[in-house]
């Protein structure tokens, strides 16, 4: 039996037809999912009698489908799973009915057990009194029990007399509550709907402050929308914080209004305090980031171990060993190519190849937003979500040739962004930004030959101009003309680089 964590448990009736033998293979399948079987009954029969038409050779289970995911729709999942499930066995079986199991549980108030046997009694004990009060508030005075319930139920329970061999009773156990929800004890929600209500009022506060943080680093048309979002997103976290207890809408939502008006005066001063580096892209990445770890979290989570094992392990092996192998050469590869050098000439310190590598698995984020999209879909159990135990093998393809692609568009935009910049800053005889280790410096070149006897590759050398140098690759010395905008290879030992300034002129004759 598989023993998968779940979530949600689900009612289920389920009619299989076919007979005996279909019904003990219907048995096996709910066994093999984890799922309970608490009875069957006739078809017609017992308490369907006068619900469904009998039929002899049919048999209706009531199974208790458990299942990850959230609460909502869950009665459907439920119903599309027991239905795949059945219908890879080969059996004819339909779901009549489901049902949500919800067992949540109340918050109640916890209470500290103390000794209240030494308290001052007497007119002239005021001060004693409070001093007492001090200390049991403090803690003084605990015995170390701690009960929950109503305040009758919770000095009954400090008073009783514990079972085994618990501690002995003192002579006038109290309990002092810890919380303030016995005073209103109709007002909260059970525990696990409570936390989803508080879930959504921070999320749509952090929605409202991203926005408010988008909004005052945009410029032109997208601010406007930036801030229509800020305060649907603001509006949004009031009306749930005016749902989030039974009693006292008006109280939630100013609750609900804290966390707004913190999130929104963070956001609005967020790009200044951070930096001027941080922009709308990068503050929008970090937010795609986010979601794509959340998401592949809520899809991962629901993988059984065969699945884990026949689909996402050779994916994620093939995929992380290849990909953090070959990118950092990849993407200096492609970099080389932008200036029509071969890879060879760019000699990268093994270090520099492996940060690049990392540098393109952080993009893959960007890559997986549908894989993540998927989770957060099939935790919602939305139909269009395929919900189920398998992994479609045409999902698995797609999602491979994504990747692949992906990877590729990336790492060619990252290379080509970086020649460019390179070309730009020597055009205009600046200092060219590096690249995962690899620095263009400017040099002058000296020659150590008469140039008739000058051997090498690319437009004539002209020792009066300085060139970007690439470094000395082997026994060649790579270097870049910016007049011709080609490479200009030489054999390093008929010459010699000395550093120049950016835009700095050589001596005559070198």
């Amino acid at each position: 039996m598989r023993r998968n964590p779940y979530d949600q448990r689900v009612l289920t009736l389920v009619q299989v037809c076919g007979g005996e033998r279909d019904w003990a293979g219907a048995e096996q399948v709910f066994e093999q999912h984890g799922w309970p079987v608490l009875g069957h009954h006739p078809c017609g029969g017992g308490p369907l009698l006068g619900v469904l038409e009998p039929d002899p050779t049919s048999r209706v289970y009531e199974v208790e489908v458990r299942l990850p995911g959230s609460l909502h729709n869950c009665d459907r999942g439920a119903a599309r799973r027991v239905a795949k499930a059945l219908r890879r066995a080969r059996l004819e079986a339909y779901v009549r009915r489901t049902e949500p199991l919800v067992r949540d549980r109340e918050m109640f108030t916890e209470w500290q057990v103390f000794d209240a046997a030494d308290h001052p009694r007497g007119r002239g004990a005021r001060l004693g009194r409070r001093i007492h009060r001090l200390l049991t508030g403090l803690g003084r005075h605990d015995t170390g029990v701690r009960v929950t319930g109503t305040p009758r139920e919770a000095l009954r329970l400090a008073r009783m007399t514990p079972p085994g061999e618990g501690a002995p009773v003192p002579a006038r156990a109290a309990a002092r509550p810890l919380d303030g929800r016995w005073r209103v004890s109709g007002r909260f929600w059970p525990e696990e709907e409570f936390e989803r209500r508080r879930n959504q009022v921070l999320g749509w506060s952090l929605a409202a402050g991203t926005a408010a943080a988008l909004a005052s680093g945009g410029s032109g048309g997208s601010r406007p929308l930036w801030v229509v979002a800020a305060v649907l997103a603001g509006a949004a976290a009031m009306w749930s914080g005016s749902r989030l207890f039974r009693q006292g809408r008006v109280a939630g939502a100013a609750m609900a209004a804290v966390p707004v008006a913190m999130l929104a005066l963070l956001g609005l001063g967020g790009f200044g305090a951070v930096g001027p580096h941080w922009t709308r892209q990068q503050a929008l990445l970090s937010l795609v980031v986010a979601g794509v770890v959340a998401g592949l979290w809520l899809l991962v989570r629901q993988w059984s171990w065969s699945e884990w094992a026949a689909w996402v392990v050779p994916l994620a092996v093939s995929l992380a060993g290849s990909t953090f192998l070959a990118a950092g050469s990849v993407l200096h590869a492609l970099y080389a190519d932008g200036f029509s050098l071969d890879p060879g000439d760019l000699d990268v310190p093994p270090m520099w190849q492996v940060i690049a590598a990392v540098r393109l698995l952080a993009f893959l984020s960007l890559v997986l937003v549908l894989p993540a999209w998927w989770g957060f879909a099939r935790h919602r159990h939305h139909a269009y979500a395929g919900t189920g135990d398998g992994f479609n093998a045409a999902v698995y393809v797609m999602l491979l040739v994504l990747i692949l692609t992906g990877v590729a568009s990336l790492a060619m935009r990252s290379a080509q962004r970086a020649v460019d910049r390179t070309i730009a800053a020597a055009s205009r005889g600046e200092d060219p930004p590096p690249y995962f280790g690899v620095k263009p410096d400017w040099v002058c070149v000296e020659l150590a030959v008469p140039a008739e006897q000058l051997s090498g590759e690319g437009p004539r050398l002209d020792p009066t101009r300085p060139y970007l140098s690439f470094g000395v690759a082997g026994e060649t010395a790579v270097l870049w003309d910016r007049a011709a905008e080609e490479p200009v290879k030489l054999s390093a030992a008929q010459v010699r680089l000395i550093p120049a300034k950016a835009g700095g002129v050589c001596r005559s004759g070198g």
